[in-house]
């Protein structure tokens, strides 16, 4: 299918693995097809060590031609403080730091040594949260399919489950706004990840187990209430 998308005008593929919104990982096998599709690809690897079947492949296994992206937000919880990093072929590292001389200039050195404290320290930390993500990941799958909601590709690593809601609606944008005002319960519209997303939402499991428990019930309860109007 990706084969087929290329054409003269192609200039990058951009991959993400473990991916949002569907929390699917690339196998080593489909990443190697990629590698040798000729097109240089940028691969988002800001998921990369929350997977909870398997493990994560990166495209610089298979080729040194390649972009990645990475950063500190997702696995050690830095969210907000923008520390993240890139690795590219040597020829383009030059005008990227042109690009970034416009944008900012460095993470504040504050950030910089956090970022350096959780590499040397908080493997521990990172492998706790791994196995409780992992814990609300199974919890929640179990629980949207209960309500309902089809789940064709369960989800193997980040911390998102894609869920099929078009027998509810079609729209998904009016049913997550719908589902916030009468649930009091944020999730993302699929039409915000494309066209091929519209009729589904995207659930969060970054939350306590408590808090994503009191919020599928009121998503249940609203179910309820919806049938019976």
């Amino acid at each position: 299918m990706v084969a087929r998308r290329i054409t003269s005008r192609t200039r990058a593929l951009v991959i993400n693995s473990p991916s949002n919104p569907t929390g699917t990982v690339l196998s080593g096998e489909r990443m190697e097809e990629i590698a040798q599709l000729g097109v240089r690809v940028i691969s988002d690897e800001i998921y990369h060590g929350l997977v909870y079947v398997g493990r994560e492949r990166s495209i610089l296994e298979f080729t040194d031609d390649a972009i990645v992206l990475n950063g500190f937000s997702k696995l050690y919880a830095m969210t907000g403080l923008r520390l993240g990093y890139l690795i590219a072929p040597q020829k383009f590292i030059r005008p990227i730091q042109k690009m970034q001389q416009n944008l900012f200039i460095c993470a504040n050195s504050a950030v910089q040594r956090a970022g350096i404290a959780a590499l040397r320290d908080a493997g521990e930390d990172v492998e706790r949260m791994r196995r409780t993500y992992d814990e609300r990941r199974r919890y929640m799958v179990r629980r949207l399919r209960k309500l309902g909601f089809g789940i064709a590709a369960e989800p193997t690593g980040a911390f998102y489950v894609f869920a099929n809601a078009r027998h509810i609606s079609a729209d998904s944008y009016s049913l997550a706004f719908e589902i916030l005002e009468r649930a009091r319960v944020g999730v993302a519209p699929g039409i915000d990840f494309g066209a091929e997303g519209e009729g589904y939402l995207r659930f969060s499991y970054a939350n306590s187990i408590e808090r994503i428990a009191e919020g599928l019930d009121r998503i249940e309860e609203y179910l309820v209430d919806r049938e019976r109007r």
